[in-house]
This record gives structure tokens, sequence and C-alpha cells, in this order.
């Protein structure tokens, strides 16, 4: 009977076996994905696809063979009489083998890495240090004391004194600014402001200017004029025009907002820049040449780039740290050109004025002493409700008093004079919504002119006093340093670094508004994406109706989309609404108006990819959606939801949209319905899946929805149409994940559908204390009793990395001043984020996407890695889903302990174009140690660099060695008396995105102020910052018009350079009318060169270098440049003419724009 049975078990082992190698030949062949006929575009991309498909090949045929030889010995096995395994349960661990992931990667998918050379001159700028300059802020941090004495009537100053006779060969000039500063939502709405204040100050502003001729006004709030301008008549506009061009009225800085310097992205600050400078031109014919920042909580080097490459010549700044101010007092170094920290020649310089004093309100600003200046701010006149804090008021102006009061006003002059290096004085007149009442405007005139006239009659005084704009201020400061409006004035220090963190007195750090509402810092995040995808889409959809002249694109109906998007991100740039500082109710108007804006630019998304994927455009009918976005938001608050696709056995049509200048490798995952299922690209091959479980709550997931994860390869901002359909459980061709559950409570039942799910307790002391989960790259050793990551092993060598991450919380110190929306003072040292028993962990493990979640109290925190052909493979993917809305006086924060020697040094950008080296300070308190991160921070010695890259802004430290802390929300009981007025409650349940990377470096860092990312780095950031758009079929969409789509959209001849992000392809407008807003045939193109680290890893970078040329005839596939000209970032100023054939060279760190013109 054996040689019977045996006959029988080979006659069913054998054929399985021959068929499953059949079947993994096939996939292995379906797997092999190429892109149409020999595109210029996708050239790169198919031949990096086909190398990494050959290798796969010849990996799936090494696995095959052990195969085999399994085979063999089996066979060997039940040919002995000595008791043969069961055959069927054997055929059965071989096709989980083939199928299912094993404890290690998987061998299902495997991409082969190689790394690029990125030439030596795109490195020398990070291996080179800038030449030395007057005043590193660096040095000023170190060398000051940050103590506090009592300097008298300068509170946080010194007594100054001043000979009298020092003006009789040159007289002292007084330029006295009339100014009224409007927050675009503070304590009030946008709205409320302007119709009880902001319209009343700029009506009555064209009234009292012709009213008075010798009375100047400087406004910044372009936002603010805008709505003003559309509500005024024509008379009224010509008024205002006639003002300008008399300069009696200056409008500075020309912004939509005064933006944040900490917590906003270099994007959003140029953004808004444009849109304000570019309304002024087409509406006003002017364009502003001086910068005006009085009421930013800490300034950036970013901000003077910004206005130096859109021609400014002057700024101003108020809010820096007392200290800082009394040091550059002693010095008379308030004025001096701000060089960038990277700059190696000098072309960055900005002259720039600081502010002396704590505040930018009249008694703050005619000079030392505010008792004294305070009795010159006329609105505060006896019998109003306006008072002097000091209790002695202002008096009205007569022939009696005039002698003594101008000799008081002018011996505060004097004494400001002292702390500058020309006798030229810059005396602001204003503050927070002044000027919107008639009798103030009559007051402060009517009473300085009289002390005006008095100064300047009387000879022995030495002093010449008027009203003046900003720009009059700057343009006498130059004649008196004798050279022209043009250049910058001989004789002032060269400066480089920030002015961060701020204190305004005291150890009040203003370093806590980096985190304060961080939901809706996330927010801003995600609409500055889709704003940049959206308007580069809408540019190259425009160019090509225009081309194929289709009246049917409803241009106008998308460019109003836009610009509304544009200005609804614009308003969030304010220094008190991404700054997190606003009332209640006010960021709730924020949030609302962020929501319209995304809704507004997922509409052109979807029309414009529609219009691009016609394939008869003639045919193309505005009314028929055809596509729609994957995730929508109920409400501003909540958190998005992704739309579940229905899987039918027709397959359902689903584009993706890569908005960055590179060609794209990546994971991409969408949710379905049905968990058999087959993904297909543009070409119609096979794209093997993971199908994941979609959670519900801790331990149950949903029975009727799947995330299906699949890696994609998009060309530099291409569209690609893929295809998901049902198909039957023994067609389908994908991968279930593998997941277990520690902890979860008896009752629960987490067996759903295919996928099988381990119970498991972190009790149990047979299991192993760590959690491993690894892709091709690295393996993570998480703790089994917390869920916490703890080491990162990078394979193929012996770079190991302990990476503790925890969970701390910071009180608030007792006392009269406590934390707030501003300030950030803790109570002590942060403590440990307490829990009583285990909690509940998942582990999902798979070939494409593993992950781990732990359920902790106040944050659900996951850990994700990833294998794909790109670089997010290289870094692990951090979600905190925090929810502190129980809590009162807390503030959490994430803090990773890393075995990085970095000492008391860390580095952290600003605005996510920069990055400094930063340094702890035991001689400043805890708060003062935390500076703003908008999208990285890193710390590094000679052997590694760890970074930390973040999909919101944050507050960062490191508070030890080889430490990184990154704030995750804070909820507080009370105001910290900076003029909100209330506590922060209206926390939301907020999801903190982040990568970390771990990097081996070849050699020690250069040391010197600046830091630079890796390539790899900033290429993770950028798709961490701008992910894959997924585009699927409307809901009402005819089948047969989804799938008649073009497979793909390719609108680059190549794609950019690796260094080289391109910032916007921007539309611009026709002058507005009020009503319509009309796109124009001008395109604004603005690239950034980015500044590289070259001492790091390279792996799964497909792209190539250029020494930062671009060929203006590489651009576009189908589009002609019929003008081009390098321009301003304002795309203002027309620098110099291009034409087809040009090549532009752009250095690192550096920002072009180009006007182009297309057909």
């Amino acid at each position: 009977m054996r040689p019977f049975t045996l006959r029988r078990y080979l006659s069913i082992f054998l054929p399985a076996m021959f068929l499953i190698l059949c079947f993994s030949l096939y996939l292995m062949m379906e797997s092999v994905s190429m892109y149409g006929s020999g595109t210029a575009a996708s050239q790169q991309v198919v031949d990096k696809l086909l190398d990494t498909k050959l290798h796969q090949i010849e990996e799936d045929l090494k696995s095959n063979q052990k195969t085999i030889n399994r085979i063999k010995q089996i066979i060997r096995d039940i040919a002995k009489d000595s008791g043969h395994k069961d055959i069927n349960k054997v055929l059965g661990n071989i096709m989980q083998d083939r199928n299912m992931p094993d404890n290690n990667v998987s061998n299902v998918l495997k991409w082969r890495k190689e790394e690029i050379e990125i030439p030596l001159q795109t490195c020398k700028l990070a291996s080179t240090i800038p030449g030395p300059v007057d005043v590193q802020m660096r040095d000023v941090f170190d060398k000051l004391p940050f103590d506090n004495p009592d300097g008298g009537a300068w509170k946080q100053g010194y007594a100054i004194t001043y000979d009298p006779n020092q003006w009789k060969s040159e007289k002292l000039r007084v330029f006295v600014i009339p100014h009224s500063h409007n927050d675009p939502g503070w304590v009030k709405t946008f709205e409320g402001y302007f119709e009880e204040q902001t319209r009343h100050i700029l009506n009555l502003m064209v009234e009292k200017l012709e009213a008075y001729p010798s009375m100047r006004f400087i406004f910044a709030e372009i936002s603010y004029f805008t709505l003003w301008w559309n509500q005024i008549d024509k008379s009224m506009r010509q008024r205002v025009k006639r003002l300008l061009e008399k300069k009696q009225l200056e409008l500075v800085t020309g912004g939509w907002v005064m933006n944040d310097e900490a917590a906003a992205h270099y994007s959003s600050m140029i953004d808004q820049m444009i849109e304000g400078n570019q309304w002024m031109m087409k509406q006003l014919g002017v364009k502003p040449v001086s910068g005006w920042a009085i009421d930013p909580f800490g300034h950036s080097p970013t901000m003077a780039y910004v206005l130096h490459q859109f021609g400014f010549k002057n700024m101003l700044i108020q809010r820096t740290h007392y200290s800082i101010k009394k040091y550059f007092s002693q010095n008379k170094q308030l004025e001096f050109h701000w060089r960038q920290i990277w700059d190696h020649s000098g072309t960055t310089d900005m002259f720039c004025h600081m502010m002396p004093f704590y505040s930018y309100d009249v008694p703050h600003t005619c000079g030392p002493n505010p008792k004294v200046c305070c009795q010159f701010d006329f609105k505060r006149l006896a019998g109003g409700n306006f008072k002097c804090p000091w209790n002695i008021p202002p008096i009205v102006i007569n022939s009696a008093n005039v002698a003594e009061r101008a000799e008081t006003l002018l011996d505060q002059y004097r004494q400001k004079a002292q702390l500058y290096k020309n006798n030229v004085v810059l005396v602001p007149l204003g503050d927070d919504f002044r000027y919107d009442k008639g009798e103030e405007w009559d007051n402060q005139h009517n009473n300085y002119n009289q002390l005006f006239e008095y100064i300047n009659s009387n000879s022995a005084m030495n002093a010449e006093v008027k009203f003046a704009t900003l720009t009059d201020y700057f343009d006498a400061l130059r004649e008196r340093s004798g050279e022209s409006a043009k250049t910058l004035p001989n004789g002032y220090p060269v400066l480089s670094g920030d002015f961060f963190s701020y204190a305004d007195r005291d150890d009040h750090y203003w370093t806590g508004y980096f985190t304060s509402r961080p939901f809706y810092k996330g927010i801003d995040r995600i609409l500055e994406s889709h704003q940049r995808a959206g308007e580069i889409l809408f540019s190259f959809a425009l160019a090509e109706s225009r081309r194929l002249d289709v009246k049917a694109f409803p241009k106008d109906a998308l460019m109003s989309r836009i610009v509304s998007a544009r200005r609804s991100l614009g308003l969030f740039q304010h220094h008190d609404a991404v700054a997190g500082t606003a009332k209640d109710f006010v960021v709730v108007d924020y949030g609302i108006k962020l929501l319209q804006g995304l809704k507004h630019m997922d509409r052109v998304i979807t029309d414009s990819a529609q219009f691009l994927l016609s394939t008869d455009k003639s045919k193309y009918n505005p009314n028929v959606a055809l596509l729609d976005v994957d995730e929508t938001r109920a409400s501003h608050d909540s958190l998005p939801e992704k739309s579940v696709i229905h899987l039918t056995h027709n397959p359902q049509v689903v584009v993706l949209y890569n908005s960055l200048a590179q060609n794209r490798s990546c994971l991409v995952t969408l949710y379905v319905n049905k968990a058999h299922l087959q993904v297909r690209d543009a070409n119609g091959a096979v794209v093997t899946a993971q199908i994941s479980p979609q959670w519900k709550s801790s331990t149950e997931a949903h029975t009727d929805v799947y995330r299906v994860s699949f890696v994609v390869t998009i060309p530099a901002l291409g569209l690609m149409k893929y295809t998901v359909e049902n198909v039957d459980a023994d067609a389908a061709v994908n991968v279930f994940s593998k997941l277990a559950v520690y902890n979860s409570p008896k009752s629960s039942n987490a067996d759903v559908g295919p996928f099988g799910v381990m119970k498991m307790s972190s009790k149990s002391e047979s299991l192993p204390l760590e959690i491993l989960i690894e892709n091709m790259e690295m393996r993570l050793k998480i703790s089994q009793k917390t869920g916490m990551l703890q080491e990162i092993l990078m394979k193929g060598s012996s770079n190991l990395l302990k990476a503790n991450i925890s969970f701390v919380r910071y009180g608030t110190r007792r006392g009269k001043d406590q934390s707030g929306s501003y300030l950030f003072l803790p109570d002590g040292e942060a403590q440990s984020l307490q829990y009583e028993d285990f909690p509940i962990i998942r582990v999902m493990e798979g070939p494409l996407v593993s992950e781990v979640w732990v359920s902790l109290p106040l944050v659900n925190h996951l850990i994700r890695i990833v294998n794909s052909p790109g670089v997010d493979s290289s870094a692990v993917e951090i979600l905190n889903t925090v929810d502190i809305r129980t809590e009162g006086n807390t503030e959490l924060s994430m803090r990773i302990m890393t075995d990085i020697k970095s000492n008391n040094e860390f580095f952290s950008d600003l605005n996510g174009f920069q990055v400094l080296r930063r340094k702890r300070y035991e001689k400043l308190p805890l708060n003062a140690n935390f500076y703003p991160m908008a999208t990285m921070a890193f710390l590094e010695d000679d052997k590694y660099r760890f970074s930390v890259l973040t999909g919101q802004s944050l507050g960062v430290a490191s508070l030890n060695s080889g430490w990184l802390e990154v704030m995750q929300d804070r909820r507080l009981n009370q105001d910290d008396h900076r003029g909100m007025g209330q506590p922060v409650h209206d926390n939301k349940v907020t999801p903190n995105l982040f990568r970390i990377l771990f990097e081996p470096s070849n050699s020690a860092s250069v040391v010197q102020p600046a830091g630079y990312a890796s390539l790899q780095s900033h290429l993770m950031s950028l798709q961490f910052l701008h992910p894959v758009h997924v585009l699927r079929s409307a809901a009402d969409a005819d089948s047969g018009a989804v799938d008649g789509l073009s497979p793909m959209h390719l609108p680059l001849q190549m794609d950019m350079p690796c260094d080289v992000h391109l910032l916007n392809l921007r539309t611009l407008i026709e002058p507005e009318d009020g009503t319509t807003v009309r796109p124009s045939g001008e395109i604004g193109l603005v690239l950034h060169r980015l500044g590289v680290d070259c001492r790091f890893p390279t792996q799964g970078i497909a792209c190539r270098f250029t020494d930062g040329k671009i060929a203006m005839s590489s651009l576009f596939r189908n589009l002609h440049i019929s003008e081009a000209d390098l321009t301003s970032l304002s795309l203002l100023e027309r620098l110099s003419p291009l034409n087809q054939t040009s090549v532009v060279e752009i250095p690192p760190m550096e920002i072009r724009a180009f006007s182009l013109r297309l057909h």
C-alpha cells in the first residue's frame, strides 16, 4: 500500500507545485510595469524601473530556486518509510511563505537602490564657511549675560546722556510717522475689525490727509485695503491715488498681512507678499520699497531675504529680546545690513532698522522714558477714556506751554538719537487701530504741528522735525551717509543670524505660540500644499486651453476660486492667526476660511486634471464632473475622512497627481470596500498591493472598509491613471497584512475577514521584550510593554541608533505670570506621561507597510515604515493623534532620546527655507531654549545625523545631549496678559505628523552657523509636505467617460534637477473690477535651489544635477514660451529678458522668479 499512497501524494503534490512556480513567474512578469512609448519626460523613470524590476526578477528566481530545493527535500522525506510529513500542511506552509510576509522582510517585493553622485559644486556651500560678519547673532547670545537690571526711566536699558552742543554742526532730523496697526483678526474677526474700525480709519485717512497737507500716514495690511477699495467709489479712488503720488500716504511692505515669522512657511510668506504687491501695482500703480514689521513675535532672516528679492531697499523690525535691544543700543548697532547666514558674497544684504524700546505704541517710541512720551500721545488728552498709565495726561499745546513742551519732547528725541549712528531719528506715532476717530487725527496733527513749528523756527534747538513716511526716513538716512536712495548706506555693521526666541520682559519668553493651536497649523500646511498643486495644474490647463482655443474651459470661475483660496491662506499667515494667538471665535472664522480655501482648490485640481486628461478637449464639458478628491472634511475642526471606493468587477479609475517637479516613486494608500482586488497602472500592468484593515476602535476593525497600499511611480508634475477592481479571491495577487494585538480586552474580537489576528499579553514572560518590524533598509525595535520605539538598525551596516521615544508633560508655574497662548512659563522640568496598565498595542506587518499603534493617555501613537523604490522607505513615519481636551494647564511633548553625541547643539529650520545651528544655554531658563520648527530639526555628531521632519509648525528643543523634544499641544487655563484675554481651551483632536531619518555621515561637518539638510532629507520633506493627490471617479460620473480619460499627462520634457524645487507656477490676474477675477496671459514661475549637505547617503533618489542650470527650451512638452523675463520675486520688476534658448543659473539657496507667456 505504501507505493500506492506515495503515488497518490505525488500526483497531487507535483502538479500543485508546478502551478505555484508558474504563478510566481506570472507575478514577476506582471509586476514589470512600463510607461508608454519613449517619452523623454518618463525615460529616466522607465530606465530606473526596468533596472529595479530586473533585479526583482533575479531575486524572485533565487527565491523560486529555494522553493524547488525545498520541494526536493519534501519528496525525499515522503519517499522514506519513516513517517513522512503531512503533505497538505507542508503545501500550505509553502503557499504562506510565498504570499505572506515573514517575521523578516518579505521577498514578494524588492528594489535595488543605487546612490547618485552629487557634483562637487553643489556641495561647496555646505562644506565652506562664509566670510566673517560684524555681528553674528550666535556670538551675541554667547556674550550676553541676559540679566535684567533696572535701567531707570528706560527700565530695560540704561540712563542716556548727551552733549547739547553736538548738533551745532549738523541738525538733528526727526521723522514722526503716523501709523495704525490693523490686525486682520485677533480679538475680533477680520470683518469685525473692518466694519467697526478699519474702514473708518481709511475713510478718515483720505479726508484728513487732504485737509492737512503736512500730515503723513503709512498703512501695511493690503487685505484690509482691498476690502475697503472694493467699497469706495471712483472719485474716492482717485483721491487715494493723488495722496500716493504726493507721498502723503505710503503703503509699506504691501503684504496681504503682516505675516508671522516663526510658524509661517516661506512658500506662504512669499505667496501672500505677491498677492498684496501685485494688487497694489494693478490697482494703484505703485510698489512698496520699505518693509514694516512691528508686531511679529521675533524676526527671521527669511523675511529679510524675501523683501530683498522683492526689490525692497529697507525694512524695520520691533519685537526682539530686550537684552539684544540694550546691547545693540550701547554699540550703535540698531541699524545694520542683514545678511543671510549662508551668504558667502554679501549679495543678500538688506538694510534693517530695529526699534529700541519695549513696544511700538506712542509711550515707547518718542524716546526712552515712556512716562514722558505718553504725554505726547494726544489721543489720551484729559477727559477721554484712553489714559496714560503713569497718570500724567497730555495737555493741549498752546502759546503758553509750547516752549516747555517742545524742549521736553526734543530731549526724548535727542536721547533716542544717541542710540543710532546718524543724527536722523525715526519716531512712530500710532498703535493698534489708531486714527479711527476724526478727533484723534485733529488732536495729533494740531498739537504736533505747533511743536514742530516751534522747534523748527528756534535755531538754538538745532533740530528739524516733521511728519513723514517710512521711506522718507530711510531716504534721509542715506542722504546723511552720502549715498543715493538706491544703494546700501555705508558705515553700518553687517549682521547674520535671527532674533528667536523673543522675550519682552523678565523670563517671559514667547515660545508657547510656536505650538499654540497645532490643529490649525496643520490645516495651514495642507491648504498650502493644495494651493500650490492647484495653481500649477491650473496654469497648465489654462495654457493648453488657449493653445487649442477651447472656450469651454472655466478659466474665470476657477481663477476666482484660486484667488479666494490665496487670500484665505494669506490671511492666515497673519501673526495672530498661524501663531495661534487669537480669540476662540476668531480662530473658528479663520478655520472656516481655510476649509473654504481647501474646497476651492480641490475643485481647481479636479477640473484642471479632467481637462488635461481629456482625449478630445474640444468636447470638454465643465458641467460634467468626472473626478473628485478622495478626502473630505465635515467642518473646519474635524479630522479628514477618506472616501471609500466601492469596487465592482468593472475597473474603478483613480488618477494620481505628483505636484513635485521631480519623478516620484512612493507608496499610495486607497480605501476600498472589498479585500479581494486588483490594481493596474496606467499601462494596464498589474501592481502588487498589500491589503490592511481599517480600524474603527482600538481592537475592532471595519468589515466593509480596507486599506490597499501599492507602489506608484509618477513623472514630474504628472497625472497617471490607475484602476482598481474587485476580483475573485483566487484571482487576487495581493498580500494580506499580518496582525497582532497586545493587551486587548477579553471581550474584544479582532478577527475580521481575511485577517488572522494573534492576541497576546505584554505581561507574558514567554514573549520577547521587543517587537520587531522592518523593511529593506532598516529594522525597528519597539518595546512590547509600551509600544514605543527604542532602536533603529540600518541593514547592511553596523549603523545602530538608540532612539527612545516617550511623551512628557509640562505644567505652568504658580503666581501672577503663567503660561498662555504666547508665553511658555513651565513649572519646572517635564514629567513623564503616566499610565497604569499595559496599553493596547496593535502590530501590522507586510511587505509594503508595517506599523505599530499604541493607545496612551492623551495620545494615540503610530510608528510606520514602508517599502518602495523611493525615499519614503528610508524614514520612519510617526503619527501622534493628540487629545488633551480633558486636561488643564498641560503642555504635551514628544521626547526622543538618542545616543547621538550632540553635546549642547542642535539644528532647527526657519520657515522651511534655511537651517540654523542652535545652542542650549544653561544661563537661560528652560523655556528660552525652545525654537520654532517649521519643517525640520536634527542632531548630529561626527558619525551620524538624526532628523525629525514635521508636517506642521511646532516648538522644538534639545534639552540634553542626544535629545530632541517636539511640543505637541498646549491647553492652558488662563490668559498670559498679552492681549488675547482668554485661556487656551479650544483644543481639537489633532493629528501631528512626522518623519524621522537616521543617516550615517562620511565625514565630520564644517562648524559654521548654518546647517544644511541632506538631499534625501530635502526630498523626503517635500514629498511629506506635498503628498500624491488622489482623485477618484466622481459619484455620478459616467463610467465610460471616466474610462476614456487619457492614461497620463506629462507636462515637462524632463524633470527638474534634484536640488531645484518648483515653488509655484502662478497665473497672474487682470486688474480687478470688484466683481470679476480674470486670469491674465502672464504666468509666474518661481524656483528655489536647495542647499545640500553632501555627506549623507542618496538611496532612492532618481533625479539629475545640472549645477543649477535651467534651460528654458527643455521645460515644457507641448507648450511654447513666447515671452520670458527674469523678474523680482514679486513678478513686478523685469530684470532681464530671456528667450527660448536661454539657460538660467540659480545659485544654491537662492530663489528666482520668471515671467512667462505660454501658447
